[in-house]
C-alpha cells in the first residue's frame, strides 16, 4: 500500500506550497469567523493530553441521513479548504482553579495544539473531563472559546483496546484510492457503513468480562484531522463506544510522515501513559496494522494480550504474510487472529475471558441487522462478499486454523 501513501504525498506536498503561498493573503481579506475545535485526549491522575485546532469556521452543518451528495462534497470541500490559523496561543484550563491546571499553548504552523498539561489530581474521579480552550488574541477582540474533553480510565479496567478506524470500524474501502476518495467526499456521518456486529463487539470490549470494567478504547487512525466530526458522528451515530480519538495531519506539508511512523509513536505514547495496562490491537490487512502491531508485540513483552486484524484482502500472499506474522506474534507470547467476520474475532475474546460470553447473542443479532437480514437497518456489505477463513495463531489454543 506503499503506492497509496507516495500518492497523496505528493498531492500533498503540492498543495501545501500552494496553501502557503495563498495563506496569507486570504486570511486578511477572508471574513470568517475564528474557531477553536477541541479534540478527545487522554491522561491520568496526574497530566492530561490536550488536543485541539485553531482554525477558520466554515459553518459546516450538522448533517442528515437524506442529505444529497452534492451538500456532501461541498461539506467535505469546506473542510478541507478551512485556513488554520498559524501559531494562535490558547488558554487551556482544567476545573481545577490551582495554577498546575492551566497553561498557554502556543499552536504549530498549521493551527494544532497538543500540550501535556499538569493536573495534579485533577482528573479524579476517572471518567471524561472538560478542559476549557481560549483563545489569547482572538481577532476584533471577539471571545473565541470552547472546550476539549480528556479521558481518565476507571480503575476498574482490566485492558484497553487501541483500534484503526478505517475498514477496521468504518467502511472506507483503502485498498481502492478511487473508491476510498469517494466515500470520503460524497458520504457524511449518518451514511458511512460500519462492518456487521462491530458496535456491539466494541461495547462489549468497553464493558468487559464484568459488564462494569470500563475499558477505555483509543480509536489511532491515518485519516485527517479535517475529518475528525465526520469520524466521531459516525461513532455516535452507530452507538461505538467513545473513546480518544487520535488522528493524523494532512495539512499538507508533513504528509511525508509515513503511516506506520504515525501509528507506531502515537500507540507507543499510549502504552507509556498506562504502563501497569494490557491491550488488545485491532486494525485491517490492506495496510500495514499487522506489521505495526507485531513489532509492538516483540517490543512490549507482556503488554499485547491479542492482535485482531479484519481481512479486506484477496491477496493471497498479503494472507500468507499475516499467516507468517501470527507465527512471530505466537512465539513472542501473544496471539493474532485474521478474520473477515467481527463475530469469530467477540468468540476469541469470550473464550478468553475478555468479554461476557452472553454478549455473543448481541453481537450475532447486530451482524445479521447489519447485514441487511431482518430489515432492521440498512445494507452494510462487507468490502468483500467471499467469507475467508478465520486464521488464529495462539499459544493457548491447540489448533492454527479455525474458521469463524
Amino acid at each position: 500500500m506503499n503506492w497509496r501513501d507516495d500518492l497523496l504525498g505528493i498531492f500533498g506536498e503540492l498543495a501545501w506550497q500552494a496553501r502557503r503561498t495563498a495563506g496569507a493573503i486570504g486570511r486578511a481579506i477572508d471574513r470568517d469567523p475564528v474557531q477553536i475545535v477541541g479534540y478527545r485526549g487522554y491522561g491520568t491522575a496526574d497530566r492530561a493530553l490536550v488536543l485541539g485546532r485553531v482554525l477558520q469556521d466554515e459553518g459546516i452543518r450538522a448533517p442528515q441521513a437524506a442529505q444529497s451528495r452534492w451538500r456532501n462534497l461541498l461539506a467535505t470541500l469546506r473542510r478541507i479548504e478551512s485556513d488554520p490559523l498559524p501559531f494562535a496561543r490558547v488558554r487551556a484550563k482544567l476545573p481545577d482553579a490551582r495554577d498546575a491546571a492551566h497553561a498557554e499553548i502556543v499552536a504549530d504552523d498549521e493551527g494544532f495544539i497538543r500540550h501535556w498539561l499538569s493536573a495534579p489530581q485533577s482528573l479524579t474521579p476517572p471518567g471524561w473531563h472538560t478542559v476549557a480552550l481560549d483563545l489569547a488574541d482572538p481577532p476584533n477582540g471577539q471571545a473565541v472559546r470552547t472546550t476539549a474533553q480528556v479521558l481518565a480510565p476507571a480503575p476498574t479496567a482490566t485492558f484497553g483496546v487501541v483500534s484503526d478506524m478505517d475498514d477496521t470500524v468504518l467502511q472506507s474501502e483503502v485498498t481502492s484510492f478511487l473508491r476510498a476518495a469517494r466515500m470520503v467526499l460524497l458520504e457524511n456521518a449518518l451514511t458511512r457503513l460500519p462492518f456487521p456486529g462491530v458496535a456491539a463487539f466494541y461495547r462489549a470490549l468497553d464493558r468487559g468480562a464484568t459488564g462494569a470494567e470500563a475499558n477505555p478504547i483509543f480509536y489511532v487512525s491515518s485519516s485527517p484531522w479535517n475529518l475528525y466530526d465526520v469520524i466521531d458522528g459516525f461513532l455516535e451515530a452507530q452507538r461505538i463506544p467513545k473513546g480518544p480519538l487520535l488522528l493524523r495531519d494532512w495539512d499538507f506539508g508533513k504528509l511525508t510522515e509515513q503511516h506506520a511512523r504515525h501509528k507506531g509513536v502515537v500507540i507507543r505514547e499510549i502504552f507509556d501513559t498506562y504502563p501497569e495496562l494490557p491491550f488488545l490491537l485491532v486494525g485491517d490487512s490492506g495496510q500495514e496494522d499487522p506489521e505495526i502491531y507485531a513489532e509492538l508485540v516483540r517490543e512490549r513483552p507482556g503488554r499485547v494480550k491479542a492482535v485482531y486484524i479484519r481481512n479486506v484482502s484477496t491477496n493471497p500472499e498479503r494472507s500468507e504474510r499475516i499467516r507468517a506474522l501470527a507465527r512471530e506474534v505466537a512465539e513472542a507470547g501473544s496471539t493474532l487472529v485474521l478474520a473477515d467476520d467481527t463475530l469469530a474475532v467477540a468468540r476469541h475474546a469470550a473464550m478468553h475471558g475478555w468479554i461476557a460470553s452472553d454478549a455473543l447473542d448481541e453481537i450475532g443479532g447486530e451482524k445479521r441487522d447489519d447485514k441487511g437480514a431482518t430489515g432492521a437497518k440498512a445494507d452494510a456489505p462487507g468490502v468483500d462478499a467471499k467469507p475467508a477463513p478465520t486464521v488464529v495463531v495462539d499459544p493457548d489454543v491447540s489448533t492454527d486454523d479455525v474458521r469463524g
